[in-house]
């Protein structure tokens, strides 16, 4: 069961870096999908793609929305997401993570409505 003090360390990783986050928390062989989309499999994989992501992005906000939420070796949190891309749109996400913690490491499943992926 990961500490509190843990999951506060990774929240924080990711409101500020999302793709050091992944390199810091995610075991090798991480696992991360979203909604019901093919997993995408692989530390380096996701953090290739993750920096990708960021290459678009002008300015983006990234928040958890408290409480998150600890049980055994499961971790929920509520999190808003504001990306600003350098075309001039604007994308916000409210999405909640399910997360299943080995040690201080992370796989994960993201739950979102994908209409909110429409640029603003």
């Amino acid at each position: 069961m990961p500490k509190p003090e843990i999951v506060e360390k990774f929240i924080s990783a990711v409101e500020f870096k999302h793709d050091k986050a992944i390199e810091e928390f995610y075991t090798l062989n991480i696992s991360m999908q979203e909604n019901q989309s093919e997993p995408r499999v692989g530390r380096e994989n996701l953090v290739e793609n993750e920096k990708k992501v960021l290459s678009r992005v002008k300015t983006m906000k990234s928040k958890c929305i408290p409480p998150f939420f600890i049980h055994s070796d499961y971790v929920v949190i509520r999190w808003f997401f504001k990306f600003e891309w350098k075309d001039g749109t604007t994308t916000e996400i409210e999405e909640i993570t399910h997360q299943q913690w080995e040690g201080e490491y992370i796989k994960e499943k993201f739950f979102y409505d994908p209409k909110q992926l429409a640029p603003k």
